[in-house]
């Protein structure tokens, strides 16, 4: 059975978030960035990252696995290329610093990457390659996670579902935007699944045996993630722990620590950026016609059995985002009674209503 739902209007979900992380020990300024994202991944129909990952996060940081208030410096550097500590900060605040210097050497440098370590669970890549996106750059984001997908035809886990995003100005009302796990679907869609009593995709995940199951519950209690194309995303996911991993002298594989498995420490966590500045190769207005003119033949593309348009990727989270600041957020009930008690026992001065 479904489970029913509450609608809670954006701004104040965005102030009751923001108290939460504020009486954790965050910094304003990090508490309002880290609450502001996961509204937004729910104002943008992103419910795995939204704020259902509110009480994990929170508790965290009571638990010293996340640190409030980390300094996060430069480690490693050369032409274009930076390692940054995170000083087991929020994935949220190490990835924007991550993001943030890759823009600003790629302003002077037309291209820069941007590694980190020992950082947390930075909720969705698309998040930080947006960053780069609204300063006319081009935008690419991955990190690493923990052992939770399969190999094809293998019974244990070998790497995580590291997604992948990649963002580009299209000088309209929204960026081009794909944001992909390399499993055939995120951790956290498994949760949202379990959230509304849901059934999953067979292709979605495994149990503890490594036989594939619908129930997500069961995925969620030892179960394992399936990549996505097979052994394509397999390789993919592989690739991307490269990056954020081995390559920026961080964890990697087995050395990563899942943030529910162990609540209590940090993850590890890597993370990996590029900017990519395109004015240093051509005119802005030479590229602004030339993004147009792709996104023109994109919506032109004839559409079959009813379907009514080619949509861009980004667009359909621009779509959901304006109906949801109209219309309110969809919660599910138990997690709107969750996070209800969590502001209740942590004194948060704003009421959660409907």
């Amino acid at each position: 059975m479904a489970e029913n739902f509450v609608r809670i209007q954006a701004q104040p979900l965005r102030t009751f978030v923001f108290q939460l992380f504020s009486k954790a020990g965050m910094k304003p300024a990090d508490a309002e960035f880290q609450a502001d994202a996961l509204v937004q991944m729910d104002l943008w129909g992103i419910p795995s990252q939204g704020v259902i990952r509110v009480p994990i996060y929170v508790k965290r940081i009571r638990s010293g696995a996340i640190n409030p208030q980390p300094q996060i410096k430069t480690i490693r550097k050369a032409e274009g290329l930076e390692v940054i500590d995170g000083d087991n900060g929020s994935g949220f605040i190490v990835g924007r610093s991550a993001m943030g210097r890759a823009i600003t050497i790629a302003e002077s440098r037309n291209v820069a990457a941007v590694g980190a370590t020992r950082s947390n669970h930075f909720g969705a890549a698309g998040l930080y390659a947006r960053m780069a996106a609204e300063r006319g750059m081009i935008g690419i984001c991955t990190t690493n996670g923990v052992q939770n997908m399969v190999a094809p035809g293998s019974a244990k886990p070998v790497v995580g579902d590291n997604p992948l995003a990649i963002a580009a100005p299209t000088f309209g009302d929204f960026p081009f935007v794909i944001d992909i796990s390399t499993s055939a679907a995120a951790a956290g869609s498994l949760m949202a699944a379990a959230d509304t009593k849901k059934k999953i995709p067979l292709d979605w995940a495994t149990d503890r045996e490594g036989c594939p199951t619908d129930d997500p519950e069961v995925a969620i209690a030892g179960g394992f993630l399936l990549p996505i194309a097979g052994y394509k995303g397999f390789g993919l996911a592989l690739a991307l722990d490269i990056l954020c991993g081995v390559m920026t002298g961080g964890a990697f594989l087995n050395e990563m620590r899942g943030m529910y498995n162990f609540p209590d420490k940090p993850s590890l966590t890597g993370h990996f950026m590029i900017a990519l500045n395109p004015l240093s190769i051509m005119s802005r207005k030479e590229f602004k016609d030339r993004m147009t003119e792709f996104c023109r033949i994109l919506k032109s593309t004839p559409m079959r059995d009813g379907q009514k348009e080619m949509l861009i990727p980004g667009e359909l989270e621009y779509r959901t985002a304006l109906d949801r600041e109209k219309s309110g957020i969809p919660l599910p009930a138990s997690l709107y009674a969750e996070l209800s008690g969590m502001g209740k026992r942590e004194g948060v001065e704003v009421e959660l209503s409907m």
